[in-house]
């Protein structure tokens, strides 16, 4: 089922994040470093722009699309439970990622992909337009063309 979040599973998703988060070595000294880097901001959630995947009552995913001018929107984050991973959930909460943008009369959505989930993104239909420079290194900077 994907769904919008409600504020009762905040710390759930902020959960989820962390363990996704944590499974390559490359930034879990980082992370544990710094603990508040994983924070799922109320008003995301007030604002409706975090949207769930849950299985059995449980979540299993998520993702924050923020509107950047109208008509770019960011992908701000998608997890999913690394025991989940390879299922689908990924490409449907991205799907759904695109539906919703789109509603909202989106042109064309951007993301920051660590190395490990560049090819994914690229699958989904980003194309790299740069590279950035994150405080937890580099980033591929990545665009989706949704009209």
């Amino acid at each position: 089922v994907l769904r919008f979040a409600e504020l009762a599973v905040r710390r759930a998703l902020e959960d989820l994040q962390r363990r996704a988060s944590l499974v390559y070595d490359d930034y879990r000294e980082a992370l544990l470093a710094n603990p508040g880097a994983i924070h799922l901001p109320l008003a995301q959630l007030q604002a409706r722009q975090v949207r769930m995947a849950e299985l059995d009552g449980q979540a299993i995913g998520f993702t924050v699309v923020l509107s950047r001018d109208g008509e770019t929107y960011e992908l701000d984050g998608l997890f999913v439970e690394p025991d989940q991973w390879k299922h689908g959930i990924g490409r449907a909460l991205m799907q759904d990622a695109f539906a919703q943008a789109r509603a909202q009369g989106a042109k064309a959505m951007e993301v920051l992909s660590n190395p490990y989930a560049e090819g994914f993104y690229a699958k989904q239909g980003f194309s790299r337009i740069g590279t950035v420079r994150t405080q937890f290194g580099l980033a591929a900077k990545m665009c989706c063309e949704l009209a």
